[in-house]
């Protein structure tokens, strides 16, 4: 899809509330499509695997995840197959690097070398009433620390409801820097114990949005944007596509070399020791 360069009004928004939206950025036909489609044959596949037989309707981008539900409906880890399944699709990995996906980066960030993290990109599934997997008030610096210089490209497979609990974010909290962390055990796992000391208080600081967009649609966020998912609480799964670029020529990549994300084993409390502090168990 042909590029059309920011106004000075989209990058002054973004510098101002550290999101930007863009409506249209990907060819829903062309782009998006292909991987609806090719989600709703892993489902199929998933199913036949363990022996499942869905009842589902012929393909359609409508109801590209028909059978997900009944599929984890006997085993939750069937889930979890799909998921790590999916972001192997071609056409999504297409998308990740597509020219137009590194030009609006290289625009925003008056760059003329960008990267894509490694691990940094995939598909969320969010089950409807399901808590253990949310993403709670995070800020991607600190998964991601390539380099603060980079952006969160969140775009929906969905259309957006307010019910499938879209992603939020805390408007200018990006000029803020670097929040404190703290390692939690609540009933969550890996990378999603970590979250910002005190999360809800410090959310309450600002203005928090939470824009309704459909296919075809990307939300840009700063790296230092505080933001989570919205908690599902719809007949269906919250299906997204997130990937992250960064800034190679940027000083903080330089000094840490572009560590990779969090899920692929970056010890981030090492990396920012003063970003962390002990909270009692």
């Amino acid at each position: 899809m042909a590029y059309t360069s920011l106004t000075a009004e989209q990058r002054a928004t973004f510098q101002r509330e550290g999101v930007l939206i863009i409506k249209h950025h990907y060819d829903v036909e062309r782009e998006i499509v292909p991987i609806h489609r090719a989600i709703y044959e892993i489902i199929g596949l998933v199913a036949a695997r363990h022996g499942i037989t869905l009842d589902r309707p012929p393909f359609a981008s409508e109801h590209f995840d028909a059978g997900f539900m009944s599929l984890i409906a006997v085993n939750r880890s069937y889930g979890g197959e799909v998921y790590d399944i999916v972001k192997q699709i071609p056409a999504f990995l297409r998308l990740v690097s597509a020219p137009h996906n590194e030009a609006v980066f290289c625009d925003l960030r008056n760059t003329d070398f960008a990267g894509v993290g490694a691990g940094s990109y995939g598909i969320r599934i969010d089950v409807p009433n399901e808590e253990t997997f949310r993403s709670l008030w995070h800020q991607e610096y600190l998964y991601q620390p390539q380099s603060i210089d980079g952006l969160v490209m969140w775009a929906p497979l969905v259309r957006m409801t307010a019910d499938l609990g879209p992603v939020s974010y805390c408007e200018a909290s990006h000029q803020d820097g670097l929040r404190v962390y703290e390692r939690q055990n609540q009933g969550k796992s890996g990378a999603y114990q970590i979250a910002i000391h005190e999360a809800e208080s410090v959310a309450a600081q600002y203005a928090q949005r939470a824009p309704l967009t459909e296919p075809g649609d990307v939300i840009l966020m700063d790296y230092l944007t505080i933001h989570q998912s919205g908690y599902n609480t719809s007949p269906r799964p919250r299906w997204s596509m997130q990937s992250r670029y960064f800034n190679f020529r940027h000083e903080s990549g330089l000094k840490t070399g572009w560590k990779s994300s969090i899920t692929t084993g970056t010890d981030v409390e090492a990396i920012f020791p003063e970003n962390f502090i002990k909270v009692p168990s």
